[in-house]
């Protein structure tokens, strides 16, 4: 598609969403065409549990990430929770304590989790990458020293997570953030987008959402996060 062909497309785009709104619909809902559908692992063999899984991998160094880390989060909480959340990849706090969400995001996440009736140990968390993406990978100790993972980052680790998936298998995921939510639904489109409605994963039911840093961040967000947790409960039935 040519420059004129792409600015042709957003003004038919931009009359139809007019068009819509004109009708008074308040929300605008992405069709199931607009992000990948991944589908469930097909039938194989027999799948380890969580925890051979975990010996299995942990002592991964296949990318740069895995060289400079301290430790591989490969994820915790119920081997056969309804619900995972997903976040991008692990900080400061979660590279040296090999847990993931245990800094200020983490504590945030744990209220989350409380706010729908349930508690940390009740879901499994895990992230898109199992090893600390650092600005400066040469000095670990280093705080402010995260960033999220490249896509490439995410594309060489994303297996992992998938296979945990296949393990688990959750009814519902919430993934924490746009790189989470761009990863798992192979989109570019942003999680403001995305949020507020489910995609088929693998599946499960998965439901994008700001990240808790985000929140820590902008607290404005807390609003989309709390309605994003509504339906989840819901949907949960709890």
């Amino acid at each position: 598609m040519n420059r004129s062909q792409y600015s042709q497309l957003l003004k038919l785009a931009k009359g139809c969403l007019a068009e819509y709104l004109a009708f008074g619909e308040e929300e605008i809902i992405l069709p199931a065409t607009a992000v990948k559908t991944v589908k469930a692992a097909a039938p194989g063999g027999k799948l380890p549990t969580l925890e051979e899984y975990k010996k299995q991998i942990s002592g991964c160094r296949k990318c740069p990430l895995g060289k400079s880390r301290l430790n591989f989060v490969f994820g915790v909480g119920n081997p056969k929770a309804r619900l995972m959340f997903v976040g991008e990849g692990p900080g400061f706090d979660e590279d040296h304590k090999g847990e993931p969400f245990v800094g200020r995001a983490g504590q945030l996440l744990t209220k989350i989790i409380e706010s729908i009736g349930l508690k940390r140990e009740d879901v499994f968390i895990a992230n898109v990458v199992k090893c600390h993406p650092m600005i400066d990978p040469s000095d670990p100790e280093k705080r402010a020293n995260d960033r999220p993972p490249t896509p490439e980052e995410a594309a060489e680790c994303i297996g992992y997570l998938e296979k945990q998936i296949d393990i688990i298998k959750p009814e519902f995921i919430c993934a924490l953030g746009s790189s989470a939510a761009k990863a798992l639904l192979a989109t570019e489109i942003t999680i403001s987008k995305l949020r507020g409605r489910y995609y088929d994963y693998r599946g499960a039911k998965l439901l994008p959402t700001f990240h808790p840093a985000a929140l820590l961040r902008n607290p404005v967000y807390k609003k989309d996060v709390w309605e994003d947790m509504k339906m989840l409960k819901r949907s949960m039935g709890i």
